[in-house]
């Protein structure tokens, strides 16, 4: 009872801390603004960076629990719990468990290092030091484990002391033992624990970044299938790499006959990708690759379940084979091509438009599509339209959509009834906005950038072949289309909308381009 009354004082105590609330808010906004990965639009939740403070979150009994763990197990499985009646028994019992786990541990192999190392990392990791201080410890950590670090960086507890060396250490602990593990990233990639360190070492290591991502090469398909090393590849070639070593990556998708045909490592053709590879060979070698290069897309398309179809990678590697593709001489070559592609990924679409790349992608298809294609797309995309209307790159396929399919009532039915219900929501943010003025307002330089309007400009002369109703007429019927729902939403939420800037502009273009919203001025200004 003492001792409860006791913890419910210190939550007491705790709560009504203003400081100490403060200093939380705080570590978790510099958490939040840390360099992340986006996530898919199907995602429920946004899924948390694979790599962050993964050795800041492993507490001292975590360390001690995880060194127990297996010891526990094969003792419980030697002897069958029964609980002594004897209190002097079940103490003995305790110091008899004790000293053979004990034994067990002196045992292990690096036993005497990992103690020395805890005992160091123990004082180095702990947070509020000052930075001397922290140093100090730091260069006695690496004194530990220096030439050890490729023998215990495999273990749960061991990779977590390396991680905080390569996390607080200064730039010539990082390097020393990027050198060290060299030759063995790829197994330290595959690792449920060391995949942490690897991708630490890519961020924080950048002159030992080419030798590691080169260590992927040849296998970096294999490594996107696997459940811990495809985070390790994402977050490589999206957030960390430049123009050439995201190339190193996306070259295994060609083949291993792209490398005889691309003729050395020329790092302006390959930044080119593909077609850098393409440049200059016969009909026979380009044939050939780019079939090596469907067959790798294929096998990650047939494997949705490894997640590896929603990074940006794979989305790379698609768009330049369509891009590729599109320069068949023969037409129907092409279009034989694209509609085997689309039925290889029809059902991940969703899993791509929030990535440049994957948003291409889903444009391209939607503009060289048949009327039976572009339905399909519209039916997979439909329960994720609120969301992809609040992404900068996923909007951009929803405004594709409205300019090149010509069947505007179904369009209506699945697409613009998706962007107005959700009003409410959308025009709080610039994002939600620019969905709202594409239904009025297509391309507008007061609401869109020249860089939005000339990405949505790339799929007109698709839309010219494909399309047979003209861009004036599709416009009209889709502002006609979406003019009732905003016209409703505006009358009964004004007061509430106009209060802010952003929803003023909404208004305002609601009011001049609806059909019907001219008689919203006079009810707007009695408002006002």
């Amino acid at each position: 009872m003492a001792a409860l009354q006791k913890s419910n004082k210190k939550r007491s105590a705790t709560s009504q801390s203003g400081p100490a609330q403060k200093k939380v808010h705080l570590d978790k906004a510099a958490k939040s603004s840390k360099q992340q990965r986006r996530q898919p639009i199907t995602a429920s939740a946004p899924v948390a960076q694979d790599d962050s403070d993964d050795d800041e979150a492993w507490t001292d009994e975590d360390v001690v629990a995880g060194e127990e763990e297996h010891d526990e197990a094969d003792m419980n499985v030697d002897s069958a719990p029964s609980a002594p009646k004897d209190p002097n028994a079940a103490r003995e019992g305790h110091k008899a468990q004790k000293l053979l786990q004990d034994q067990r541990k002196a045992s292990k192999p690096h036993s005497n290092l990992l103690l020395d190392a805890k005992r160091v990392w123990s004082l180095a990791r702990q947070k509020n030091l000052p930075t001397e201080e922290r140093q100090k410890h730091i260069h006695d950590l690496m004194d530990v484990i220096r030439g050890k670090v490729k023998d215990i960086v495999l273990k749960h507890d061991a990779s977590r002391i390396v991680q905080t060396v390569v996390k607080w250490g200064r730039q010539k602990e990082r390097d020393e033992i990027a050198a060290e593990l060299k030759g063995k990233y790829r197994e330290l990639a595959q690792n449920k624990y060391s995949k942490f360190l690897v991708t630490k070492l890519i961020r924080l290591s950048p002159t030992h970044r080419p030798e590691i991502l080169m260590e992927f090469r040849s296998h970096v398909l294999r490594l996107l299938l696997h459940r811990e090393a495809s985070s390790v590849l994402a977050d490589a070639f999206e957030l960390y790499a430049n123009a050439y070593e995201r190339t190193i990556l996306v070259r295994d998708f060609y083949g291993k006959e792209a490398a005889l045909f691309s003729g050395g490592e020329d790092r302006e053709k390959a930044k080119r990708g593909l077609q850098g590879v393409l440049d200059g060979l016969d009909t026979e070698p380009r044939r050939r690759i780019l079939t090596a290069t469907k067959e790798s897309l294929t096998t990650v398309f047939n494997n949705p379940d490894k997640g590896a179809v929603t990074h940006a990678i794979v989305h790379r590697a698609l768009w330049e084979y369509l891009t590729a593709v599109n320069e068949y001489p023969d037409e129907a070559e092409r279009e034989k091509q694209r509609r085997e592609m689309f039925e290889c990924c029809q059902d991940v679409l969703t899993e791509m438009v929030h990535t440049k790349d994957g948003s291409r992608v889903v444009r391209e298809f939607l503009a060289f599509g048949t009327a039976k294609e572009r339905k399909v797309i519209l039916k997979t995309l439909k329960p994720h339209i609120e969301r992809m209307c609040l992404d900068d790159e996923a909007q951009l396929v929803l405004f594709t959509a409205l300019d090149v399919i010509d069947d505007t009532k179904n369009l209506a039915k699945t697409l613009i009834c998706e962007m107005t219900s959700p009003a409410p929501k959308l025009y709080t943010s610039p994002q939600g906005r620019r969905a709202l003025f594409y239904l009025l307002v297509p391309r507008c330089r007061r609401h869109f950038t020249p860089a939005q309007i000339a990405t949505l400009v790339e799929t007109d002369a698709a839309r010219e072949q494909t399309s047979k109703k003209a861009a004036d007429v599709r416009s009209e019927e889709v502002r006609r289309a979406a003019s009732d729902a905003l016209i409703e939403w505006v009358a009964k939420n004004a007061e509430t909308i106009v209060r802010e800037p952003g929803g003023s502009l909404v208004v305002a273009e609601v009011m001049l381009y609806a059909d019907g919203g001219q008689l919203l001025i006079t009810f707007h200004t009695s408002l006002v």
